[in-house]
């Protein structure tokens, strides 16, 4: 039997989404460049890319290199910093009808402090997304994020200063992401979104230099999905907090796979790339699935994998 509106809203703790459909930060630009091309009030959320408290011009060129079922990208968070952000941005933003999330980076322990604090009581803003675990600057990002006791004192320095629900970012560069997770969850935050992008590298072989400028970047797209599914529920089985999962989706089945496992939101981003439609696509996808299954809550699929089954 058919369900004509299946209810697609989720709860991430404090955050309720009117589906689990969101757009991953570095991927989606602010946001606004994708107005012109799909109605972004469709969508759960919009993260967008990495926000710092002064500008930063990244990595310099080539800085994305196309590889099999993916993407390299060693971008180096490039930036309009928080007061272009706040005065360019934002005011925008706020009339596209959909949740905003920032996503928050810093170089060192007190500029992530610093940021919670100059966004909190901002209007518009529905939450931080604190990112741990990019793998393509020398300082901070995924530098704090492979170490428990730091991704902890992070979290804590952001909670500390933010009115805002905190969702802490995690890379998948570490040899086990359930010490990490459990230690952001022990110093409070209220959701864990993961994973981010794999470690790594591509050679010419012609002039046998690197590809990228910077040498090595983030590996993203379809091929990394296998290695974010297991991460993303391995952590659900790990902590009592929501967790968000991203990692190669591409589709509406893809997006599934994530919720089956347990995630209850899901964050579209390489495929944004190839398809400026793909959020709006895995959305729509999903809303057709629960409607041919019967299902009439979205809730019905989280975490509904059967082991042994």
């Amino acid at each position: 039997m058919s369900v004509p509106t299946p209810d697609l809203t989720t709860k991430l703790g404090p955050l309720k989404l009117k589906n689990p459909v969101m757009t991953a930060s570095g991927t989606f630009g602010y946001g606004l460049e994708f107005d012109s091309l799909l109605d972004l009030s469709l969508l759960g959320a919009v993260i967008v890319k990495g926000l710092s408290l002064k500008p930063i011009a990244g990595n310099p060129p080539p800085r994305i290199v196309e590889t099999p079922c993916g993407m390299l990208n060693a971008i180096g968070l490039a930036n309009i910093g928080l007061n272009s952000f706040l005065k360019e941005k934002l005011p925008k933003l706020k009339s596209l009808g959909t949740k905003i999330i920032v996503n928050i980076y810093g170089h060192h322990m007190d500029d992530y402090g610093q940021l919670a604090s100059a966004l909190k009581g901002v209007d518009g803003i529905s939450a931080l997304e604190v990112n741990v675990s990019c793998p393509n600057v020398e300082r901070g990002g995924m530098v704090f994020g492979i170490d428990p006791d730091v991704s902890a004192r992070v979290t804590e320095r952001v909670l500390k200063n933010t009115d805002k629900p905190v969702i802490v970012k995690l890379t998948p560069n570490v040899t086990d992401i359930r010490r990490i997770a459990k230690a952001v969850e022990s110093a409070g935050a209220h959701v864990i979104s993961l994973i981010n992008t794999l470690t790594g590298m591509a050679i010419d072989v012609e002039k046998r230099t690197p590809k990228l400028a910077n040498i090595s970047g983030g590996l993203s797209g379809p091929a990394i999905r296998p290695v974010a599914l297991h991460m993303v529920y391995q952590v659900v089985q790990t902590v009592g907090i929501p967790v968000i999962g991203m990692g190669g989706i591409v589709n509406y089945r893809d997006a599934l796979e994530f919720l089956i496992a347990g995630a209850r939101a899901v964050e579209v981003g390489t495929a944004s790339f190839v398809n400026s439609r793909a959020t709006l696509d895995v959305l729509e996808g999903l809303r057709r699935y629960c409607r041919e299954k019967g299902i009439d809550r979205i809730d019905e699929i989280i975490g509904s994998l059967a082991i042994g089954h």
